[in-house]
């Protein structure tokens, strides 16, 4: 078996904003996942229930440790809408091989105030650094005009 690479830098392999997502016994399970236009059919401003999804790759230098991350939410005006952050740790299991990185997959739902349209931004920081963004537009539904 050829030697795994050991990697010293966390890193985030995806953020993804869903409809819903949970997490369970290290699985992501996502419904409605990986969009990147909001249209809303109610007026604004609204409050939207949104998930946002994201895994931390944590190589095997960092492994029992503990770390911090933290996901934002901003408008492209720059405000912040939103955040969410913790510790986490992920310890080395039994026969992992060495220099095999390791998972950390958070999931968590959100209900983000949402004045205008325009580009929202999620962006996912990991002890204190940014790693990585995505970003979503939020437009308004066309009304269709009433007959006489």
């Amino acid at each position: 078996m050829e030697q795994l690479e050991l990697e010293h830098r966390l890193d985030v392999e995806w953020l993804i904003v869903a409809d819903g997502a949970q997490v369970s016994n290290g699985k992501l399970y996502v419904l409605g996942g990986g969009w990147d236009v909001l249209t809303l059919s109610a007026p604004l401003p609204v409050q939207h229930k949104l998930a946002i999804a994201c895994a931390i790759k944590v190589p095997w230098t960092e492994t029992n440790a503990g770390h911090l991350f933290r996901i934002r939410i901003v408008h492209e005006d720059g405000p912040l809408l939103g955040e969410v952050g913790g510790a986490f740790e992920v310890g080395r299991a039994p026969g992992l091989v060495r220099g095999q990185p390791q998972r950390a997959q958070l999931a968590f739902d959100v209900g983000l105030p949402l004045e205008k349209p325009g580009m929202y931004g999620v962006i996912a920081s990991v002890d204190g650094e940014d790693v990585k963004r995505t970003w979503f537009r939020v437009v308004q539904a066309a009304v269709p005009a009433l007959t006489a």
